[in-house]
């Protein structure tokens, strides 16, 4: 079994539902991308540059679905919400599958491949 998959199967609930979820519509949406294990956590990325990562927070009751250029993507797509103030990524905070809007999270999905691949690299900050 890939580290990938083991790291979905040990989540507990409703995490694991709404990650797994999350993947599908990801790879299903998306041609060319690529999962991968990285950081103790799943990592989406276009070519060699990370455009994606699931991760559940310590201390929070959600899964952190976060978007490594998403500071380019927020006034675009609202949802992208800056937890923990980070300095480039944004994110989807999921509590459970029905918070994902299917139609706008497809739309950000190809907005953010499309600015990945335009960029020189992933992390500019």
């Amino acid at each position: 079994m890939k580290p990938v998959d083991e790291y979905f199967i040990n989540q507990k609930e409703p995490y694991q539902s709404i990650m797994l979820y999350v993947r599908s519509v990801i790879l299903n949406t998306l041609s060319g991308v690529e999962e991968r294990y990285s950081y103790k956590i799943p990592f989406y990325n276009i070519g060699k540059k990370p455009m994606i990562y699931l991760n559940i927070l310590k201390g929070k009751d959600y899964v952190d679905v976060a978007f490594v250029q998403g500071v380019l993507l927020e006034q675009e797509f609202p949802v992208l919400k800056n937890d923990n103030k980070r300095k480039q990524v944004r994110s989807i905070q999921l509590k459970t599958i029905e918070d994902l809007d299917h139609e706008n999270f497809i739309e950000l999905l190809h907005a953010a491949s499309k600015l990945l691949k335009k960029s020189k690299k992933a992390w500019f900050v």
